[in-house]
């Protein structure tokens, strides 16, 4: 049997389980003739690309200016479903759903709000709310609709429905609203559904949580399952509630910090420490031991020359001590068990693969946006929020490098938010003169090419000493000099500048010492890098091949 807008329905009796009672069939919508619900073709946000059969809209950029609405007023009870098509996890908070009985037709788009909530919202006329954002995978398949009450309801997938916010006037015609912010960047448009309230009546919401749909321990919000409800109770009223700003402030920061296109291919590999978890897509990379050991975690492919790689710190305790630890390797991590993780990380640069491991030096918290770059000269580069921290280890360029977080004190939770291969477009480089200071800060999002992020004083001189040498644990490499430099070394060590750098820290990589100054340095009682300030295990004297 088919109803009005040409979807198919079971003649059969459905049985709900509220009450054991039959639902009638589904009725016919009399003379009232319904066309398909599609987009607005006009009336969207400077940053919605639509495609031509008005169903599917795509966010071209940053996380905002994104509402949409339908292109024909919704009926009560009518299911608005939609696909969540596109994700991208470098923002916060997700799609906005909500009604207006304002005809989009006769809205301006330049007169837009960037936000639906809380801009529109704040205007008679709209109403919308946020989706959890643990809801907002791709694939998931949301439905929303309003009842005869002004109460609004949504489901996930095959979950129960649940009350989202209630108050919407249902006197005068409305238009759905969605706005397509934060985390989702791509809906789809499926065909609506008008089902009768009296099949609207689900198990409860914690009886049939499924894997999909599970929420993190740590977030105890619950939506209310219809259940919950007195369904023929007239006086029921449940206050609804906008959208936080701070999301917005959030995202309008990051903005700032981040480039405006972003590839979303990078994630963690499925090898992990046993004591971290991974999470929404392999994106996230969670603590989950009190204890601080085997928290190593992978990026699943190779890094790419210039590719600057995002992480967000998304959660950290002030109260414990340490930070993240970082470095990159030429091991592919899909040849390892998680038993060849040692609990000591700085003992993995010990094994025949190069390895070189670092710690962030700055302070971070909850929000921070780290950048780590690998530059044709195998130079490492950190920034953090915006600002250069400087080249902080010099790598073996010449095979794949993977890179790896170790997440420890106070770092209880980061994010991959993206790559993009940033120094080029900026034009970036790096300066021989031992002379450029090696933290004079750098915006990577600028748009305009600046000081050096940093130089170790010899900079690309630095090739592949942080571990031992490939398939050679025992040699060094034939010569310390980069191809890419040529002429007399002119570089000067870092302490004395008088004599030429000739000598490399291990195991900290570093290269910015005379011999002698290196073993003055290395005798004293809690010898450390002068540039990154790490335990220094042992020097070694390079030689020039000319």
């Amino acid at each position: 049997r088919n109803d009005s807008i040409g979807g198919s329905f079971s003649t059969s009796s459905h049985r709900c389980h509220h009450k054991q009672k039959h639902c009638l069939p589904i009725p016919q919508c009399g003379t009232l003739s319904i066309s398909p619900l599609l987009f607005h073709p006009h009336t969207k946000g400077s940053q919605i690309i639509m495609d031509t059969t008005q169903k599917a809209v795509k966010r071209q950029a940053s996380f905002c200016n994104a509402i949409t609405f339908s292109n024909r007023p919704i009926v009560i009870y009518e299911q608005v479903r939609l696909k969540i098509t596109k994700k991208q996890c470098c923002w916060s908070g997700a799609l906005r759903l909500g009604f207006t009985s304002k005809d989009p037709s006769r809205i301006n788009p330049d007169t837009l709000p960037k936000y639906a909530c809380p801009d529109l919202v704040s205007q008679s006329g709209f109403w919308a709310k946020a989706l959890p954002e643990e809801f907002a995978n791709e694939g998931n398949i949301i439905a929303f609709w309003v009842d005869k009450k002004g109460r609004v309801f949504y489901r996930v997938n095959d979950s129960a429905a649940m009350l989202f916010f209630s108050g919407v006037r249902t006197a005068e015609p409305l238009w759905a609203l969605i706005d397509v912010y934060g985390l989702t960047r791509g809906v789809q448009l499926l065909d609506s559904e008008i089902i009768p309230p009296d099949c609207l009546r689900p198990r409860s919401f914690t009886a049939i949580r499924r894997p999909s749909l599970r929420r993190d321990t740590e977030d105890t919000r619950l939506s209310v399952s219809l259940c919950d409800l007195n369904l023929q109770e007239d006086a029921f009223h449940v206050t609804a509630t906008t959208c936080p700003i701070p999301q917005n402030s959030l995202n309008s920061q990051h903005s700032h910090l981040l480039p405006s296109q972003l590839e979303s291919d990078l994630r963690f590999h499925h090898l992990r420490g046993p004591h971290v978890k991974i999470l929404d897509d392999q994106t996230v990379a969670r603590l989950e031991h009190a204890r601080e050991e085997r928290t190593l975690v992978f990026t699943s492919r190779p890094l790419r020359i210039n590719e600057t790689i995002f992480v967000k710190i998304n959660k950290s305790n002030a109260v414990r001590t340490g930070t993240l630890s970082y470095g990159v390797t030429s091991c592919d991590p899909g040849t390892l068990r998680p038993s060849d993780l040692p609990y000591n990380p700085e003992s993995l640069v010990d094994r025949k693969e190069f390895w070189a491991i670092c710690r962030v030096v700055v302070p971070l918290q909850s929000g921070d946006i780290l950048g780590f770059m690998v530059n044709s000269d195998g130079e490492l580069h950190l920034s953090h929020n915006g600002a250069g921290i400087g080249m902080q280890v010099c790598a073996d360029c010449s095979q794949p490098l993977w890179m790896f977080f170790v997440l420890h004190g106070a770092i209880m939770q980061i994010r991959l938010l993206g790559s993009t291969v940033l120094a080029e477009r900026l034009g970036l480089s790096t300066p021989s003169s031992p002379t450029s200071p090696p933290n004079s800060p750098t915006v990577l999002c600028s748009g305009v090419s600046g000081p050096l992020l940093s130089t170790c004083g010899s900079g690309p001189l630095c090739s592949s000493i942080s571990g031992t040498a490939p398939n050679s644990p025992s040699s060094l490499p034939e010569s310390p000099i980069s191809p890419s430099v040529s002429g007399p070394w002119v570089d000067e060590c870092t302490i004395c500048y008088e004599n030429m750098v000739d000598t490399v820290i291990y195991s900290c990589g570093h290269m910015c010492l005379c011999y002698s100054c290196g073993l003055k340095l290395k005798k004293m009682a809690n010898a450390c890098c002068p540039i990154c300030r790490r335990a220094i295990k042992d020097i070694i004297k390079t030689y020039r091949s000319t």
